[in-house]
């Protein structure tokens, strides 16, 4: 697909519904939705193609197939995606290496977010499609302001999830929220935070 210019080729699994996990569902209501491509990432991909990210620290958050870490990586920041799902983890290195990018890829929880702590601040958090459940926007609410500082930016892409209403009314309490239209997303949008009291 088309980036910026570039064409991205992306490797994914034929049937993402082969890949259920009656056993992982039980113990974590885990259900694969890193295999789909959701619209959601194409849009964000697409925004950060568009940008000169050279050198940006870049972190993603439930970055399934990995599409807008490539596009960062293309752009020129110094990515490292992450997700819950070893797979998905597997799928991203898979496709970097497809299109002769470098990122880096971790597994890593939301609610054990040590590693991604570790190394913050990040200058750029990327994430698309992640309020598909409200647990995920709790988990994110107290997260999101201790991966940044006040030169930090997060950019997160919806498609208008029941969850993100409220995920964003709660986050406008420390974070200033500047939302642009997708046309991949016409019923959300591209929300751009940044700690309140940053610098534009």
């Amino acid at each position: 697909m088309g980036i910026a210019g570039r064409d991205l080729a992306l490797l994914r699994p034929r049937d993402a519904e082969s890949l259920i996990s009656e056993e992982a569902f039980a113990t974590e209501e885990f259900l694969p939705y890193w295999a789909e491509l959701w619209p959601s990432a194409l849009a964000l991909a697409r925004a950060l193609g568009g940008r000169a990210l050279r050198g940006a620290r870049t972190l993603e958050l439930g970055c399934g197939l990995g599409l807008p870490s490539l596009a960062a990586a293309a752009a020129g920041a110094r990515v490292v995606a992450t997700d819950w799902a070893a797979d998905s983890i597997e799928m991203t290195v898979r496709n970097a290496e497809r299109n002769g990018l470098s990122i880096e890829a971790l597994r890593v929880s939301w609610t054990e977010p040590e590693p991604l702590l570790a190394r913050a601040p990040w200058d750029l958090v990327i994430a698309s499609d992640v309020l598909y459940e409200p647990r995920n926007g709790e988990a994110l609410l107290p997260l999101l302001p201790r991966l940044i500082d006040a030169r930090g930016e997060i950019w997160l892409a919806d498609p208008g999830r029941p969850a993100a209403d409220p995920f964003l009314e709660r986050a406008a309490e420390r974070f200033t929220i500047d939302t642009r239209p997708a046309r991949e997303i016409p019923q959300g949008g591209i929300h751009r935070m940044r700690l309140k009291g940053s610098q534009a």
